[in-house]
């Protein structure tokens, strides 16, 4: 049948299903899929909080968002424009993260009654869930895949397998993507040890897409061009994979080997993974059997002369503490990554906040600050993994660097830079004249940061550890010393500010109200202001990626606008951190603890409140 082809800006496509349905695969492959086509693109997978949900419940529905344009795509979408729910659950739990011009598949064969039981359904879903006038096509997904697969000789749970192939299929029609990227996929999944299914796997997902084609409930099918995107290579990338790799270039500049000790925890855990394919780049990594042992063995690296990271989460940064003091005593060059999770305890571990910054900021004994920073999209993750390695060696002194599960999991196309562009990262080296003293703790006049004097270096023996010392190194419990060293390093960290860029405005320089955020919060707010503004609204934007220090010239930026507006995924931690700093300013705030980020529309409601 013919169908109309609408050209479109954007679409949001939402897949939904049970945790064994595919759908975070299913997810990826639409969104890889368009950014090989030049589509910008920014991800949301949404996955279930417990290990194995009863089968069918709302509680085990496992999403994927994706939000495919040919420009300004900074977030993942408020409310999609197709939902894929494969069973009743599915259709529950995502009810409300729809368009009400919105397309809805289902899978018809999982609308059963015990199905509809386990969602806690009654007889009517669309009616309970206010879907009457909704283009709701229910498609026998399971039995068309089944009949799709019935000469293939596969078992039938390898053919159920297969349904994510189906609704991808279906998808792939309604938004014209090129599915020769599917094709490749799976053959480099398969080839090698099942190649037998790389056959039964396209011709459902061919199946799917003629499927769509014949039928008369989907209209119109849409057009996405391609963004005007500068030049270059790009490919999708997670903020977890962009750390690591981020991680392994300062590895490169700094000429220092890599070294990541940590405990596996969601959803820090595939930073771990990407350093250990890497050995063939010097990057050594250790899964430690705990958190404690995961950062102390990258002291222990640090101290040795490699460039030390050890990842984690909340709670794992809880069990760190005490191994962060003791890298602040010893002013040891550390990388510490918080991906953020929900919390407190193991909350809800695989959905999204930014609840652990006071944590970072003050969670350890005595006078103990360090370097706090944050990155603020899956694609920024590689600078800021970089800049914090940078910092962390030329500074001597640990960093944390914050990322959060919105940014650890999601995923948007990354311009992959040449090294070139990349500057050097100068370790700061004792360097000791024959017959001079080696004073391990004597600091630079400029950044009061101390020599890294690594073991075999000759004429550099020093003690270094928990407990305090005076400028040659010698233990010390002398309370001016003890005063005069926290002082120091104090201002050590405030000192990196000089080596920091400026805080941005985006927006007139001056106004009633100026947009603060933080970390992974920038693309909702940046569409948010941005919409304000393309309605005439005195509104500006300003996004902080370091913390601690913040940027030498924001007191400054701060005077030109008469309310600070505060946005972040917590009861308002930054808000309090700000208010600290510079009492002087209106600080007001808009807090959201969910386990979800912002949507655009709440923050434009929001700040027209406070306009």
């Amino acid at each position: 049948m013919q169908h109309r082809v609408i050209d479109t800006n954007d679409v949001v496509i939402r897949f939904a299903g049970d945790s064994g349905d595919g759908m975070q695969l299913t997810g990826s492959l639409f969104a890889n899929m368009s950014a090989i086509f030049g589509n910008e693109l920014s991800t949301f997978p949404d996955y279930p909080a417990e290990i194995r949900a009863p089968h069918g419940t709302v509680a085990g529905v496992s999403g994927f968002q994706v939000h495919v344009g040919s420009s300004n795509v900074t977030t993942p979408g408020d409310y999609c424009d197709l939902l894929i729910a494969m069973n009743p659950a599915a259709l529950k739990a995502n009810a409300k993260k729809i368009k009400r011009t919105a397309t809805i598949i289902v899978d018809a064969d999982a609308f059963d009654n015990a199905s509809l039981d386990r969602a806690g359904f009654g007889e009517d879903p669309v009616k309970e869930l206010d879907l009457e006038g909704r283009n709701i096509i229910m498609a026998p997904i399971t039995s068309l895949t089944k009949e799709s697969l019935k000469d293939s000789g596969m078992d039938l749970k390898a053919v159920l397998k297969c349904k994510n192939m189906f609704a991808l299929g279906m998808a792939c029609f309604i938004y014209n993507r090129p599915m020769g990227y599917v094709e490749e996929y799976l053959k480099g999944k398969f080839s090698k040890k099942h190649p037998e299914f790389i056959g039964p796997n396209r011709k459902v997902l061919f199946d799917g897409y003629n499927y769509a084609s014949n039928i008369h409930a989907i209209p119109d099918t849409y057009n996405i061009a391609p963004a005007a995107l500068p030049k270059g290579t790009y490919r999708n990338m997670t903020g977890n994979q962009a750390i690591a790799w981020g991680l392994l270039a300062a590895s490169e500049k700094s000429g220092l080997p890599l070294f990541c000790g940590s405990y596996p925890i969601t959803p820090a855990t595939a930073i771990l993974e990407e350093l250990a394919i890497y050995k063939n780049l010097g990057a050594k990594t250790v899964q430690a059997e705990d958190e404690i042992a995961g950062i102390c063995t990258a002291i222990g690296a640090a101290f040795a002369g490699s460039l030390a990271v050890t990842t984690t989460s909340g709670p794992g940064i809880s069990l760190k503490s005490e191994a962060m003091g003791l890298a602040v005593m010893t002013e040891l060059p550390l990388i510490v990554v918080d991906v953020q999770r929900s919390g407190p305890s193991t909350g809800i571990p695989t959905k999204t906040e930014q609840t652990d910054l006071s944590q970072v900021l003050y969670g350890r004994n005595g006078e103990c600050p360090m370097v706090v920073m944050a990155a603020h999209s899956p694609a920024n993750c590689f600078d800021a993994a970089f800049n914090a390695a940078r910092i962390a060696l030329e500074h001597m002194t640990p960093v944390v660097l914050m990322s959060e599960s919105f940014l650890g999991n999601g995923s948007e196309p990354w311009h992959i830079p040449s090294m070139k562009d990349y500057p050097e990262i100068k370790p700061r080296y004792a360097q000791v004249a024959e017959g001079e003293a080696f004073y391990p703790f004597e600091r630079d006049p400029k950044t009061l940061a101390r020599s890294w004097a690594v073991p075999g270096m000759k004429g550099c023996e020093h003690r270094v550890g928990g407990l305090e010392k005076n400028h040659e190194g010698v233990l010390s419990s002398d309370p001016a010393n003890h005063e005069v060293m926290c002082r120091e390093r104090a201002e050590k960290v405030q000192r990196v500010a000089a080596s920091l860029p400026e805080l941005k405005v985006c927006g007139p320089s001056s106004g009633p109200v100026l947009v603060v955020g933080w970390g992974g919060t920038y693309g909702h707010i940046t569409s948010a202001v941005h919409e304000l503004q393309e309605e005439g609204k005195p509104v500006a934007q300003a996004h902080f990626d370091y913390i601690c220090p913040l940027p030498s010239n924001t007191e400054e930026v701060f005077s030109h606008y008469s309310m600070i507006l505060v946005c972040e995924l917590n009861s308002g931690q930054f808000a309090r951190y700000l208010r600290g700093i510079y009492p002087q300013f209106d600080f007001q705030q808009v807090n959201k603890v969910q386990g979800q980020p912002f949507l655009v529309c709440e923050l434009v409601e929001a700040i027209k409140r406070f306009l």
